[in-house]
């Protein structure tokens, strides 16, 4: 089993120059939100689950709003949704924008992903779980659907666990199926997802009709069953991501930093656990 633990990007920081020429670019720059609004009580600390710190002493947040800036540009917009202890979060990260769940303890992302493109601007929207740590160069597989404005869901192929949210597919290749129940998933979606400008619309409605509980992955099912909603899955799996759920999870996402070091039970404690 291979340990992956560089923050390598694979291109140039993005900017406004495309090499299909003038005109290309000129739709808004790429719009950013992150979910961080819930109290995060199986991880077991006091902290908001995203400003958990990390090997490198830049908390999951930060983490992710420095490698989301790397790829896609130092202007990029950052919108948190917050809720769960939101001062300290706005205080940890006053860089960013922010949008506010007051109902964070009775509902899950469904209404906080709701709550951000209500709020957002035209044009599709990138999201991302405020507990995930990743690669910054897993963005760069992305670049070309969101240049594209093409609704996608990052997935990694190489592990199916019982507790993530798993997906199928169509016979065209896009998402059929996509949550925690899934049977026979072809693996596991890292949390990382896009919305573009013509499907959020339909997104929202979809995100609405959810019960207050439900995963926002619940709405995006249910406009792919009742509506054709098309999802595309991109594989990263060459790369790490990590959503940050337990003990476990926080150890796996250590040995990613750059400069850890990495011991034989980072590798072989989470696949004892998985039996």
């Amino acid at each position: 089993m291979s340990v992956r633990t560089s923050d390598r990007l694979l291109s140039p920081v993005r900017g406004g120059f495309s090499p299909f020429g003038a005109g290309w670019d000129e739709r808004p720059p790429t719009q950013v939100v992150v979910l961080a609004a819930g109290m995060g009580t199986r991880l077991g600390r006091s902290e908001p689950k995203p400003l958990t710190p990390l090997r490198d002493g830049r908390s999951i947040l930060r983490r992710s709003v420095d490698c989301l800036r790397a790829v896609l540009g130092e202007d990029t917009a950052i919108t948190a949704v917050v809720g769960f202890r939101s001062e300290a979060i706005m205080a940890a990260a006053p860089d960013l924008l922010f949008t506010y769940n007051q109902h964070f303890a009775c509902t899950n992302t469904s209404k906080s992903l709701l709550r951000a493109l209500l709020t957002s601007r035209h044009g599709g929207v990138l999201w991302l779980n405020g507990d995930v740590v990743f690669e910054p160069a897993l963005l760069e597989l992305v670049l070309p659907a969101l240049d594209a404005d093409e609704s996608f869901v990052c997935v990694d192929t190489s592990t199916v666990a019982d507790e993530e949210v798993k997906y199928t597919l169509d016979e065209a290749g896009y998402i059929r199926e996509l949550s925690k129940t899934v049977v026979g998933g072809l693996g596991e979606a890292v949390g990382i997802n896009y919305i573009s400008s013509a499907d959020k619309p339909l997104l929202i409605s979809h995100l609405e009709r959810c019960d207050d509980q439900d995963y926002f992955e619940r709405g995006i099912e249910t406009a792919i069953q009742e509506r054709g909603l098309r999802i595309r899955p991109i594989d990263i799996s060459r790369y790490a991501a990590v959503e940050v759920d337990f003990e476990t999870d926080l150890h796996r996402a250590n040995t990613m930093i750059p400069g850890s070091a990495v011991l034989v039970s980072d590798v072989v404690e989470p696949a004892a656990e998985a039996g």
